[in-house]
């Protein structure tokens, strides 16, 4: 039974991750800065199960000293790290914010971890955003070219990581998921917001007219990527983790409609674009594939289905959460 510590496992990514990791009988221990959300974002309550599942609420920015003692008291062999400020256009807003929580107390952490040598691999979950826009597929050795403060942030944090393992040989491999979906993620999300909003009869803000695009990948191809990067990934690389197919967020919203049988034109104001939003970014994912014979296997037609059945099934709770974002310092 692996021993796993996940960072930010009130996310939507780590919530999943957590459920992914104990249908694999894992032994799983959980720290997020808030307390748990309504079951309905925690696909791990949604089973029955004896699970081994430990959960702590402290944060990076405020609780170092309490979240290393418990480490070091666990000792887990993996630590998977989804925490962090991931809000893009709110990081103009607070830029102090998220380079504190992205960059200053992630590379504190960092800092202390090299230190435990009962760690046999730490997984950094970034994000595609260090790249900025881009043209065609790239690969996991693309230059960075961050456009947002949420991109430096992370960027940052990358690039500290690369030579925390050429110095101190730190077991650390990095992640880069296109854009993940799927049940449980939080309502202010494209996807899910759509469905509630047209469930609800209200109308969804498309910036810029939707011609962004993006791969939208299912959580549950993620988090099997992420189990095989943790237990075989190689330290010191980095992996894409994407499907192939590219759609822009118009057409993305407009099958939604379709899929609840209503008019896109009735549901959806079309307003000005954010602002530093990068107009594409597409990965390249044969490495994965390739080195851990990794495949998605959840179509966006799939896992829009899924999408909307847990909405359906949770419409009662859903509907009284809060549908926008939530800044927390």
């Amino acid at each position: 039974m692996q021993k796993l510590l996940v960072i930010g496992s009130n996310s939507f990514s780590g919530a999943s991750f957590v459920d992914y990791a104990l249908s694999q009988n894992a032994n799983v221990m959980g720290i997020s800065r808030s307390e748990e959300p309504s079951s309905a974002f925690l696909p791990y309550r949604w089973q029955d199960c004896d699970c081994h599942f430990t959960f702590r609420q402290w944060d990076l920015n405020h609780h170092l000293a309490e979240i290393m003692a418990w480490i070091h008291e666990a000792k887990p062999e993996y630590i998977v790290n989804f925490a962090a400020q991931s809000m893009v256009a709110q990081s103009w807003d607070h830029p102090k914010d998220w380079f504190m929580t992205n960059t200053v107390s992630t590379i504190e952490f960092h800092n202390a971890l090299r230190r435990c040598d009962f760690l046999r691999r730490y997984v950094h979950i970034s994000t595609p955003e260090v790249y900025g826009s881009c043209t065609g597929f790239v690969k996991e050795d693309y230059p960075f070219n961050p456009s947002t403060p949420y991109a430096v942030s992370r960027a940052a944090a990358d690039m500290s990581l690369r030579a925390f393992h050429l110095a101190y040989q730190f077991p650390v491999t990095t992640t880069r998921a296109a854009n993940v979906y799927g049940p449980g993620q939080q309502l202010y999300r494209i996807i899910p917001r759509t469905i509630l909003f047209i469930l609800l009869n209200r109308k969804i803000q498309l910036h810029g007219g939707g011609t962004s695009t993006r791969s939208f990948i299912h959580m549950k191809d993620v988090s099997d990527a992420t189990w095989r990067i943790m237990l075989s990934g190689i330290n010191g690389h980095a992996y894409h983790i994407s499907t192939n197919e590219v759609i822009s967020i118009r057409e993305l919203v407009e099958r939604i409609c379709q899929k609840l049988d209503v008019r896109f034109e009735d549901h959806v104001e079309i307003v000005g674009e954010r602002l530093g939003k990068d107009n594409a970014y597409h990965l390249e994912s044969s490495k994965l594939r390739r080195e851990l014979g990794w495949s998605d296997k959840i179509s966006i037609d799939q896992g829009l289905e899924d999408c909307i059945r847990w909405i359906q099934q949770h419409f009662d709770v859903l509907k009284s959460q809060n549908y926008d974002y939530i800044h927390k310092k």
